[in-house]
């Protein structure tokens, strides 16, 4: 019997009771594509992170709090952010370790603007002061139905053989400048990076909006686990 790709989630963190939580929808989701999924720990030495970069197959950065300025050499501008340094420390030593053991990595909505940061991108603090659009980032419930459109390109266009898809979306930070090796993979009407991917790894992806609200109703959003999932196999598969 074929082995499930063992797949390290990175934990939210609630402030005001100082304890780890987790949104089911991305444990459903990977386990719907074929994985098994373990939520983290916050409390996680350099040995503890190399070590569990090492075992896990596959590494998700989940959605959750504001990521800090600090990461990417900046104050906060707005005075209306709600970070958690304490995750964001956490999570790039992570994702380096992962980067390190060549392991894949997937971000969703606070995981790709993570991502980003700590590769060396910046970030929009607030779209609604920082990008004005017509178009709306944070929508409100339910959250498993579309919102807007995003044009796609490259690898994700490939896998979904598609141009365009409508998406759901929950923030309102983005990505601003992209890190040096990323590459765009998906952008909303108002010109806003929806997705990316760094070619020069075995495996990263990583996308604005939600597809673990989605992937129940939408074949598109659980092909994106689905591929994930593929390339933490030993031999990983390329479209």
């Amino acid at each position: 019997m074929k082995t499930k790709p063992v797949i390290g989630v990175l934990p939210l963190w609630d402030v005001d009771r100082t304890s780890l939580w987790m949104l089911t929808n991305y444990l459903d989701a990977l386990r719907a594509a074929g994985g098994t999924p373990i939520v983290l720990t916050f409390d996680l030495d350099s040995q503890e992170i190399a070590r569990m970069a090492a075992m896990c197959d596959g590494l998700l950065f989940t959605g959750g709090q504001d990521v800090h300025p600090s990461v990417y050499g900046e104050e906060d501008r707005t005075g209306r952010l709600i970070p958690c340094p304490k995750r964001d420390q956490l999570e790039v030593r992570v994702l380096q370790a992962a980067l390190e053991a060549d392991k894949p990595i997937f971000g969703i909505c606070r995981g790709i603007q993570l991502i980003n940061a700590a590769l060396g991108g910046t970030l929009y603090q607030d779209l609604p002061t920082e990008h004005p659009s017509s178009i709306v980032h944070r929508q409100g419930k339910p959250y498993d139905v579309p919102s807007h459109p995003v044009k796609l390109s490259g690898p994700l266009a490939a896998l979904l053989n598609k141009e365009t898809i409508v998406v759901n979306t929950l923030h309102h930070q983005a990505v601003k400048t992209l890190a040096p090796g990323l590459e765009p993979m998906a952008y909303s009407p108002d010109g806003l990076v929806e997705a990316f991917c760094k070619p020069d790894c075995r495996f990263l992806w990583a996308v604005q909006w939600h597809p673990e609200y989605l992937f129940e109703k939408d074949p598109d959003s659980l092909m994106l686990f689905r591929h994930f999932l593929r390339q933490c196999s030993p031999a990983p598969l390329c479209i």
